[in-house]
């Protein structure tokens, strides 16, 4: 063989073992580069004709990116960040005692979570009052709001947070998330959340 030949070959091998690993990249990290939400689109694509009726004003993500980083109090009153709660499809909606539309959807949330919690879903209903901060407690007292763990961010950065990630204006919203941290859809304004329409849209997030 002879010299030209040989360093022709040499490189063929070295492009075959490039155009590898570019394969071998794209196989891991999913269409543009985010494998680690390249699952959230097979629950986008399950939840997708179920957007409807109650539940009309959810958007979904055509192309879940991981959910933007939140951090509040947690039941036991010690901080917390949204990626801790990994694991579970979470419905985080952002309510506070002086936004009227958050308190008459409170007790379809409480429901939702009462019926369908457990180790694959949650409700995390985090308040975002500044003032008075023992008024969200005796207001879910006195409706009996049970269900509803108590997550809460005195500072509202959470609110700032979701404005600036997703231009949110107005009260409540409510983020849908996998078990990975992926966003699977958004609603801003409330909702009938203990609705038919809201507990299929639910299950299918969740894969049940």
């Amino acid at each position: 063989m002879t010299s030209g030949k040989k360093i022709g070959l040499a490189l063929g091998v070295v492009a075959a073992l490039g155009l590898a690993g570019i394969a071998a990249f794209y196989s891991v990290r999913g269409d543009a580069g985010n494998g680690s939400c390249s699952a959230a689109r097979t629950a986008v694509a399950r939840m997708k004709p179920l957007v409807q009726g109650e539940i009309a004003a959810v958007e979904l993500r055509a192309n879940p990116q991981p959910a933007p980083a939140l951090g509040f109090t947690g039941p036991d009153g010690q901080p917390t960040t949204l990626a801790a709660l990994k694991g579970k499809t979470l419905l985080v909606n952002l309510w506070a005692t002086w936004c009227a539309p958050c308190l008459k959807e409170m007790p379809s949330l409480d429901a939702l979570h009462k019926e369908m919690g457990g180790p694959d879903f949650a409700v995390v209903a985090i308040n975002i009052d500044t003032r008075n901060l023992d008024k969200p407690k005796t207001w879910l007292a006195d409706n009996r709001i049970t269900a509803l763990p108590f997550y809460a961010d005195p500072q509202a950065a959470t609110f700032q947070v979701l404005r600036a990630a997703h231009k949110v204006e107005g009260m409540p919203v409510s983020l849908i998330i996998d078990k990975a941290g992926c966003e699977l859809g958004i609603i801003q304004g409330p909702a009938d959340w203990a609705s038919a329409d809201a507990k299929a849209l639910m299950k299918a997030a969740i894969g049940r």
